[in-house]
């Protein structure tokens, strides 16, 4: 697997460490999920490498390494899976951009406890709350990811929710270590302000998790739970460089998951060009395009 078609930097030279993870076991309405990180990859050939909101070419200056997928093995169970991702992620150089695409979105928080152990801010954008204490009797399931990572302490500002169940609703209005900014708030201009001042105020250890459920469905069909409502393209792209221009924030990792694959490619694209335009404002947060061209990775396709 690749992106952009670009070849792997190896682990020690790479910038961007991009890990799949194609878990699907717990889905309770489409299925799909297991082959969004290859069709979001796939998807990737398509761009260009300029990027056109942050003016660079970004693999001009960084290089880029997509790992081999982690899935589970036959019979492995749900807690020694996500033991051994929690594992592989923690070995990890800290100082990369690490991305990772699933898959349902219970993956995230083996990789949040593994990027970020001293605590921090998760910043969720989703439709759904994810705040269940287990479902379908288990406590791995997508719609509980969250709540494992606000039980570890964690804070959550969870952006475009508009499906949660009351006692979730109960949950968030009893606690001040959540943040919920409903989709329908974000659809009006004072709501969308707030949303920007507390992105470029927040500071410490951040992880950025991204359920593309959470767009509009009428920009992104394929998704595991469809809602009506949802960010537009421009609002994601809005969150995304706001987080990644803050400087006061440490970045510990984002992941892009749910995305159910769809003839029109449409979806599969919006997720391909997240993962650029995250690593775009990243890099030029960190000063990236001042470092020389490599030039090895650009032009290899015909002008």
């Amino acid at each position: 697997m690749r992106f952009l078609s670009l070849p792997n930097a190896s682990l020690e030279e790479a910038d961007v460490i991009i890990q799949p993870v194609p878990l699907e076991r717990t889905v309770t309405y489409r299925t799909g999920t297991a082959d969004g990180p290859e069709a979001i990859l796939a998807a990737s050939d398509q761009l260009e490498f300029y990027e056109e909101d942050a003016g660079w070419c970004p693999t001009e200056h960084m290089k880029i390494s997509v790992l081999p997928p982690l899935s589970p093995a036959a019979g492995e169970s749900d807690e020694a899976f996500h033991r051994r991702l929690f594992e592989a992620v923690a070995d990890l150089r800290q100082e990369t951009l690490f991305l990772a695409l699933g898959g349902e979105h219970s993956i995230t928080p083996e990789m949040v406890f593994a990027r970020m152990p001293k605590g921090g801010t998760v910043v969720q954008i989703d439709a759904h709350a994810d705040l269940r204490l287990s479902y379908h009797g288990s406590v791995y399931n997508h719609a509980c990811p969250m709540r494992r990572i606000r039980d570890k302490g964690y804070k959550l500002m969870q952006i475009g929710i508009r499906s949660l169940h009351a006692k979730e609703a109960a949950a968030i209005a009893g606690d001040y270590g959540i943040t919920t900014y409903l989709d329908r708030v974000l659809q009006r201009p004072e709501g969308q302000q707030k949303l920007h001042r507390h992105l470029a105020t927040l500071i410490g250890p951040v992880w950025l998790t991204i359920d593309m459920d959470g767009f509009d469905p009428a920009l992104v069909a394929g998704v595991g739970t469809p809602q009506p409502g949802g960010l537009s393209w421009y609002q994601g792209v809005d969150i995304v460089e706001i987080l990644m221009r803050n400087k006061n924030i440490e970045l510990c990792g984002v992941d892009i998951v749910e995305l159910v694959p769809e003839a029109s490619q449409v979806s599969q694209m919006v997720g391909a060009k997240l993962v650029q335009k995250c690593i775009s404002f990243w890099g030029k947060r960190h000063g990236y395009d001042k470092r020389p061209a490599q030039g090895s990775q650009i032009g290899t396709v015909d002008e």
